[in-house]
């Protein structure tokens, strides 16, 4: 693990591989020059959720995970910034021209963001599970979401945790709001924390109670999103893009993978098995997808 900084933010990252290296021979018998990829975590997690990701993805060319400011070893969040100008940010500090980027949930929006910003830097985009930033979540949905929560914990003290006027961070109250998340998110509403492996399980709750443990003992900050709103923009990401659905996840997350599989021109679209996480539900299927998305991009 290695540090770098990156629009003013002292970013944690992984990096192996070699770029440029030679991959396996295809059917002319002349080996592929493998692109860089850059793997951007979602909002439930950190680069741990990418382990079997970026193992694979080593023994074929250069591969890049990180941490966003304000998760895993990374620097805290603070003042107004844009996570998508650290993704940038982090390309230039490691010297690296092309990427493909590979985004989970909100990373992925972050990854739609840059490459909007600067599309020459982008080979690729590998969209999983995908959020948009700025979007309209459905009132069902915040409305569900809003009951489990005060469920979980009182509304009231929920308030004094996003306010940062909480004198105290109860470690019960972490875990209870990382256990919705999990529920709901990871699992889905479909299923229930039973159905998932105890391994992946673990990992999400660990990596959920971090962030909330973290999120809520800093100050506040403001984010900055590109304007107008990346949903407006999607016909214009000219790349290659793959979209990874998880047939488990909340629907109006499955709705926007419908919507980015018809706005973004060549876009190609996959559904697993699983939940908001198939990097750590199902390892072996989204590694598989990514391999052959990267490889096959020329």
């Amino acid at each position: 693990m290695s540090f770098v900084m990156s629009n003013g933010a002292r970013l944690a990252y992984d990096e192996a591989g070699v770029a440029g290296k030679a991959g396996v021979a295809g059917e002319a018998g002349k080996a592929d020059n493998f692109p860089t990829v850059v793997l951007t975590h979602g909002g439930l997690g950190d680069r741990r959720m990418w382990d079997h990701q970026f193992q694979a993805l080593a023994r074929r060319g250069r591969v890049v995970r990180y941490d966003m400011r304000g998760a895993g070893e990374s620097q805290d969040a603070d003042g107004e910034f844009s996570r998508s100008e650290d993704l940038l940010g982090l390309l230039d500090a490691l010297d690296i021209e092309q990427a493909v980027l590979v985004g989970n949930s909100i990373g992925g929006a972050y990854s739609i963001e840059a490459a909007l910003s600067a599309p020459e830097r982008v080979r690729g985009l590998a969209l999983i599970c995908s959020g948009l930033t700025e979007y309209d979540w459905p009132e069902e949905m915040t409305a569900e979401i809003g009951h489990l929560v005060e469920e979980a914990v009182p509304a009231e003290r929920m308030a004094r945790y996003w306010q940062r006027t909480a004198e105290y961070v109860d470690p019960a109250d972490v875990r209870a709001i990382a256990e919705v998340n999990v529920r709901y998110m990871v699992a889905g509403p479909k299923r229930d924390l039973d159905d998932l492996a105890p391994e992946v399980r673990a990992l999400a709750m660990r990596m959920c109670q971090d962030n909330f443990q973290r999120e809520w003992s800093v100050p506040q900050y403001q984010e900055r999103f590109q304007q107008p709103p990346i949903i407006d923009r999607l016909r214009e990401l000219a790349m290659p893009t793959l979209i990874v659905n998880g047939r488990y996840d909340p629907s109006p997350i499955q709705e926007i993978a419908d919507l980015l599989a018809v706005r973004i021109p060549r876009a190609r679209r996959i559904d697993l098995d699983a939940g908001h996480l198939p990097s750590i539900e199902l390892p072996e299927e989204t590694t598989e997808a990514l391999l052959e998305f990267v490889a096959g991009i020329s």
